[in-house]
């Protein structure tokens, strides 16, 4: 039985700026210059008709409409509200304002560490706030279940799938992680329907990572996918989709922005999994526990300390 936990107290809505940022990276041509200069002139797009925002942006009034539809949005007048209400946000006191993802050669350190934490946060609140919860749970169950599980991640998200198969693997689920193709695709043909496959893909578009979930998939395995793109292939190929949100900054782009916001996800997979094998992880949790202080190296007393 699933228990329905009690609603959370309301929390304000994502930023526009921060879900036309998260988009920026499948937006190209018209869409894209209308992206640019919602980003740029907020202040005059909350004001402009749709035909002053597509002569402001030099596209048609068509791509306007579009470009709202792109960013989860039904018309160009809820965008002009969303910016508006942002706006609005900005002027009360205490709100955390939108620094921006811009870091020039001239900020401090300050500003440097400021910007990318609030981009992290950002990132990270967003991804929660859309996180299909009923795909979490299904995902997770099908974990728990499984006999054997994969975890498919190459290049940067090859960190997180090890991050995934440590932690499972402490709990007592069978789990490898494979970073290279040649092993997962071994892994997936010998999957059964008994099986379970986690792939992590920010743009959802990775070879090496579609080719063994393909193969996995025929094989029977429940399939989960963790993207930033819930259009991608990668979402379009498995079972179940985690979207994660990401918030690009100077240096920090795509893939490199989206650790945190697929570690969360990956994190929220974890302890569901452990929460629904609770004996079998308090378990194997109790029998290494003592692993980690055996190997520790112990720190020598001072001369005039010993006696």
């Amino acid at each position: 039985m699933i228990h329905v936990r009690d609603p959370a107290p309301p929390q304000p809505p994502a930023d526009i700026a921060d879900r036309v940022r998260a988009t920026l990276p499948r937006l190209t041509g018209a869409l894209r210059l209308v992206a640019d200069t919602v980003l740029a002139e907020p202040e005059l797009v909350a004001e402009l008709s749709t035909a002053a925002l597509a002569e402001r942006a030099g596209v048609s009034q068509a791509s306007v409409t579009r470009f709202a539809q792109a960013i989860g949005l039904a018309s160009h007048q809820q965008l002009r509200i969303a910016v508006a209400t942002q706006l609005g946000r900005a002027t009360i006191p205490g709100w955390s304002t939108d620094l921006g993802p811009v870091i020039t050669d001239d900020d401090s350190v300050a500003r440097v560490a400021t910007v990318v934490a609030n981009a992290d946060i950002r990132a990270i609140t967003q991804t929660v706030d859309q996180l299909d919860l009923e795909a979490l749970d299904r995902a997770a169950r099908a974990l728990a279940a499984a006999r054997r599980i994969d975890v498919y991640g190459v290049g940067g998200s090859s960190t997180i799938a090890a991050e995934l198969e440590m932690r499972l693997f402490r709990i007592g689920a069978q789990v490898r992680a494979w970073p290279e193709i040649h092993g997962a695709a071994t892994s997936a043909a010998l999957l059964t329907a008994a099986d379970a496959v986690v792939a992590i893909s920010h743009s959802g578009t990775t070879a090496e990572v579609l080719e063994p979930v393909e193969l996995a998939r025929e094989r029977g395995a429940t399939t989960i996918g963790i993207t930033s793109d819930p259009r991608s292939p990668l979402a379009g190929v498995v079972d179940e989709v985690l979207t994660t949100a990401v918030l690009e900054t100077s240096f920090r782009s795509g893939g490199l922005a989206a650790r945190h916001s697929q570690l969360v996800v990956t994190d929220c997979l974890y302890i569901r999994v452990a929460q629904l094998t609770s004996d079998r992880a308090g378990t194997a949790i109790d029998l290494t526990a003592d692993i980690s202080s055996k190997h520790s190296v112990r720190t020598r007393r001072s001369r005039g300390d010993r006696r």
